[in-house]
Parts: C-alpha cells; sequence; structure tokens
C-alpha cells in the first residue's frame, strides 16, 4: 500500500526527459550552478562508472582525470539541477560498475568504444522497386 502511494508521488516529479546512456559512455552533464543572483550552465565531461537506484531516487558516477588527478561526482538523474546529459561516446563493458577505473591514469583508464558490424548493415534488404529506381536504359530512351 505505501509502495503504491510513493509511486505515484514521485510520478509527479520524474522529468519527461528520457535518458539513454550506460555504463562506460562518455557523457557531458550540464549542471546549473547558482552563484548569488546569477545562474550558470556548467559541463562535467567524464566517464558513467556506475548507475544505481530507481525512480526518483536514481543515480550515476561520473569520473575524470584533469591535471593528474581523478575527480568523481555523482548525480541526482532526476535533479532539477542537471540540465542535459549528451552522450559523447558510446562504451562497450562488460561490468555494471567500472571501480576498477578509479586508480588509473592514461591508457589504462581507457574504455573500447561501440563499433558499427558490417554484417548488421549488411543484414538491410533494399528492393529497387521501393526506392522507384529507373534504369540507365529507360532513362535514354
Amino acid at each position: 500500500m505505501m509502495h503504491k502511494l510513493i509511486d505515484i508521488i514521485e510520478k509527479e516529479y520524474i522529468n519527461d526527459k528520457i535518458y539513454n546512456f550506460k555504463v562506460g559512455d562518455n557523457v557531458k552533464v550540464h549542471i546549473s550552478i547558482i552563484e548569488g543572483e546569477k545562474e550558470r550552465v556548467q559541463m562535467f565531461n567524464g566517464i558513467v562508472i556506475g548507475r544505481r537506484g530507481s525512480g526518483l531516487s536514481e543515480t550515476f558516477t561520473v569520473s575524470r582525470v584533469s591535471f593528474g588527478y581523478a575527480h568523481e561526482k555523482t548525480f541526482t538523474l532526476y535533479s532539477p539541477h542537471v540540465v542535459k546529459i549528451e552522450v559523447v561516446r558510446e562504451g562497450d563493458v562488460r561490468r555494471a560498475k567500472l571501480n576498477y577505473i578509479r586508480g588509473q591514469v592514461g591508457k589504462k583508464s581507457k574504455v573500447k568504444c561501440v563499433k558499427f558490424s558490417s554484417k548488421k548493415l549488411s543484414n538491410i534488404n533494399v528492393d529497387n522497386e521501393d526506392l522507384n529506381l529507373k534504369n540507365d536504359s529507360e532513362e535514354l530512351s
């Protein structure tokens, strides 16, 4: 009973935005920062090393290395401070959490990129009739 009530209340606060990113992706998180009376948007670039939770309490952790020091930030997915999440590059990983990246710098901290295979592209069937293509001989006459 209480669980259903919480779900109803949470639905009011969840954005309509659908974030399609997963662990291992390189992302740019646009965050709104309020300084006094001014508001500005700041970006945080990095690799998503974990996602947890569900509903309003869903969070994700982004890690990056700048000037030789590792920085991690944990964001609430439906926070009003998160303006936008851009996927820069999709990663190909086999783990739900990338905790092994935390202490690594340089090439060790790289994640493989998703590559589209030519087999998937060759499975697309295209009929000439559907494209309304004409032969060269028909155009000449």
